[in-house]
């Protein structure tokens, strides 16, 4: 099956599967330095050095994640947090607080908001997309949907530009 990620002109097949990988990755991270309480440097590091082998994604190919990236979203996510949780509380519906939800969904939506809020090279739908798509690799259930509607309430706010404006066109696709 062929995702509008896959539809990048000029970018090749392995550089969407590291930033794949990268994602996936960083949710990992997230997820360890709130069980922690580690610090973003050190874990970042820990990763790097020890953890960001290659991974197997979309079906079995083996992408060695894209550390840069992978750095970008946790160190962004870690240093923006309180703004990124704010936001993601604003887009819960009652009786949803952002403490009652579980640490990996958590995590998967800092990864998301920080690239919305800090990435604007890549298309809103894409960072949706991608992380639906972590969230099947974590969840069977309905979580892989309530990440899609909170990704997805919080883009109109956040790029309402780009949304309405349906502003995803080839050849601007980056993710």
């Amino acid at each position: 099956m062929v995702k509008a990620a896959d539809l990048r002109l000029g970018d090749h097949p392995s550089q969407r599967r590291r930033r794949s990988a990268a994602r996936l990755g960083s949710v990992q991270a997230l997820y360890q330095i709130e069980v922690t309480g580690a610090g973003a440097e050190d874990t970042i590091e820990e990763f790097v050095r020890y953890r960001l082998g290659a991974e197997a994604v979309d079906g079995g190919a083996v992408a060695a994640p894209d550390s840069e990236l992978f750095a970008d979203i946790v160190d962004g996510a870690c240093e923006r947090r309180a703004e990124i949780d704010a936001l993601i509380g604003g887009a819960l519906n009652e009786p949803w607080r952002l403490e009652r939800l579980e640490r990996v969904v958590r995590a998967i939506l800092r990864a998301g908001v920080y690239e919305l809020l800090a990435r604007p090279q890549v298309p809103a739908r894409v960072v949706i997309n991608e992380y639906v798509d972590v969230a099947h690799a974590f969840f069977g259930g309905g979580e892989p949907g309530f990440i899609n509607g909170v990704l997805d309430r919080l883009a109109r706010d956040l790029r309402r530009p780009e949304i309405e404006g349906g502003d995803c066109d080839r050849a601007t696709l980056t993710g």
